[in-house]
Formats: C-alpha cells, sequence, structure tokens
C-alpha cells in the first residue's frame, strides 16, 4: 500500500471539506530512549524495530491551520515566513498535499515551536504532529488519537510519539499497510525523573535525520546486529520504567544512543554528528559518574545530548552544567 492509500483508508468517512475557519493543536517533542534507526518501508514510515520516548513537556510545537483565499501556500515559523525552497517547507507542503480535497485547495500554517529546529532536538516530531492534529481540527475530522498517530507517522516517523505527555512505544507493527505501527502510551509516572537539554550548537545540521538513516541502513556492515541490540535494549527499559529502575533506564538510554552513532561510523562515508563540545560533554558527565552522581545521557541525530537524572541531585547536575534547561516531563500543566 501506498501513503497515498493509506491517508485515504484513515480518511474514508471523514469531511472533505473543513468545519471550521481553523484548527489548532499543541504535540510536545519527544526523545528516544530506544531509539528508531532504520525502515522496513520508506514510503510508509515503517520501522525495523520498536522504539520508546519520553515527551519535553511543554517544549514542542503548536501549528493552526486554516485555507488561504489567495492562490498560495504560505508557512509561518515563530511569525516568520519560510521560504517554499527550504527542504522544512517542502516537506511540509508535499505532505499537505494528501489532504487536499481539489487541487485550489490552499493552506496558510503557522507554527510557534521552542525548540531548535534540525538540531536533533525532534522538531519534525512535533511539527508534524501538530500539523496533523491541526488538520483534525479545521476538519472536524474527531479522529482517535491512535489514528493521529498512524497519519503523523507518515509525515516523520517519529512524530507517531508525539500525542501523548510521558513514555510512548512506538510499536513496529507487522502489517504491510502499516495499521499496527502506532505509538502507544505507557501511562506510568516517575516524577522525580528529569530531563536536561544541553545545546552544544543549535544550527541546523548539514545531513537530515532521513538521509542519515538510509545511509546507515544501506552501507553499514553491522547494520544486521541492531534489530536484536533494540530488541534486548527495549525489555531492559520497560523493566526500569515499571520499576522506577533509574541505573537501569541511564544506562540502557545511553548504550542505546552511543550504538545508534557506532552504527553511524560505519557507514559509508562515515556520519559523525557529534562535535569537539559533545565529547567533552560526555567526558564530563562520565566523571560526574565517578563522583557519585547518577547523571547519563542519551543523543539523537546531532550535536547536542539530553542529560538524564532524578529531581534529588539536580542541584548538583546544575553546578557543573549550569546551562542545563531542565524539563520535568510529568509535572502538571495547566
Amino acid at each position: 500500500m501506498n501513503k497515498k492509500l493509506a491517508i485515504a483508508h484513515i480518511l474514508q468517512s471523514c469531511s472533505k471539506e473543513p468545519k471550521h475557519e481553523i484548527g489548532t493543536f499543541f504535540a510536545p517533542s519527544n526523545i528516544a530512549l530506544c531509539k528508531y534507526w532504520g525502515k522496513r518501508d520508506t514510503e510508509l514510515n515503517l520501522p525495523n524495530t520498536a522504539s520508546l520516548s519520553i515527551s519535553l513537556g511543554d517544549l514542542g510545537a503548536r501549528t493552526t491551520l486554516s485555507l488561504n483565499s489567495k492562490p498560495v501556500d504560505v508557512v509561518f515559523v515563530n511569525g516568520k515566513e519560510f521560504d517554499k525552497n527550504t527542504a522544512f517547507v517542502k516537506n511540509l507542503l508535499n505532505f499537505l498535499d494528501y489532504f487536499r480535497s481539489y487541487p485550489e485547495m490552499y493552506f496558510i500554517v503557522k507554527t510557534e515551536v521552542n525548540i531548535p529546529i534540525g538540531a536533533g532536538l525532534a522538531s519534525s516530531a512535533c511539527g508534524f504532529a501538530a500539523l496533523v492534529g491541526a488538520l483534525d481540527a479545521l476538519f472536524g475530522w474527531d479522529l482517535s488519537t491512535s489514528q493521529l498517530s498512524l497519519l503523523a507517522r507518515m509525515g516523520s516517523g517519529s512524530a507517531s510519539r508525539s500525542f501523548w505527555h510521558g513514555f510512548v512505544e512506538w510499536e513496529m507493527g507487522i502489517r504491510e499497510d502499516g495499521m499496527d505501527s502506532v505509538g502507544v502510551p505507557l501511562n506510568i509516572r516517575w516524577p522525580e525523573l528529569r530531563i536536561g537539554l544541553l545545546i552544544l550548537n543549535a544550527q541546523q545540521k548539514i545531513l537530515s535525520s532521513r538521509e542519515a538513516m538510509q545511509r546507515t541502513v544501506l552501507t553499514s556492515p553491522f547494520y544486521s546486529v541492531w534489530p536484536n541490540t533494540q530488541d534486548v535494549h527495549l525489555l531492559r527499559l520497560k523493566n526500569a520504567i515499571e520499576t522506577r529502575n533509574f541505573l537501569e533506564l541511564g544506562e540502557t538510554s545511553e548504550i542505546n544512543a552511543l550504538a545508534m552513532h557506532a552504527l553511524m561510523l560505519t557507514a559509508c562515508p562515515p556520519i559523525l554528528y557529534s562535535n569537539p563540545a559533545t565529547l567533552e560533554a560526555m567526558h564530563k558527565i562520565w566523571q560526574c559518574r565517578q563522583q557519585g552522581l547518577s547523571l547519563f545521557f542519551t543523543q539523537d541525530a546531532g550535536p547536542n545530548l539530553k542529560l538524564l537524572f532524578l529531581h534529588p541531585e539536580q542541584d548538583a547536575i546544575v553546578k557543573f552544567f549550569p546551562d542545563l534547561n531542565i524539563i520535568a516531563p510529568f509535572m502538571s500543566r495547566g
């Protein structure tokens, strides 16, 4: 099944015309503790393995969508109109093509994003999730959260996990049409858990995650061991979450991230997202552990690190990383 047919299947009983003047939706960003790296279907964004993430609370994207009376699509990000020739806008408008009821349907897209775009902080995940949620609100589809997750996955795989706060597993699924490859919340709270964003370079990365992923899958001689590694790490992480075993959570998340980046180094040509500041920060984190602090990191496709720790050690960790942006994923939000 191709993307057009898959989307049509989900929307088969839905309105073709907007029921409201605008649609607005907020989606949190998420970071994978067990990574998504590799697809069994590139068009539908079906993964080779399951993955598991945690949301970043109030950090993410809020998108407002409306029809444009003029024959042109317009995209604003943080109040600034984006050039249609940028990869970001091209991907967004290409995705919107699947939801136009007729060729002359044009959109005004206004997105407010409070994280750097394209810097390895899952801006595409929250961006596509917020876009799909805004489409649902604009057209009045009233889709379930699982259906929204399926739609968003076809824009950006990790967007399937950006419809819930807290821990979310993106199930791999086995169906060829992808209707069983969807985000599922774990519904387990861990109030003491903290995520620290260590922004070492906020610039957009040169090589997209999509390109890096494909190169790794196609050229790394060690990619064949990745799925089995993921299965083991996913089970460990779910057990750590269920038992509130922070040491197991931190160790497994860090090893999983390092394994993904090791795979990228064995691609041809090699892929290296870390910069000298990234490596320096890693060594500082390992030094903190030697001094008795329970501090771990994870790293996505970019140079920035996400630190994992518990609230009682926050003050001590901030002394080592004073510029840390600390998130409490399970704190109440208004």
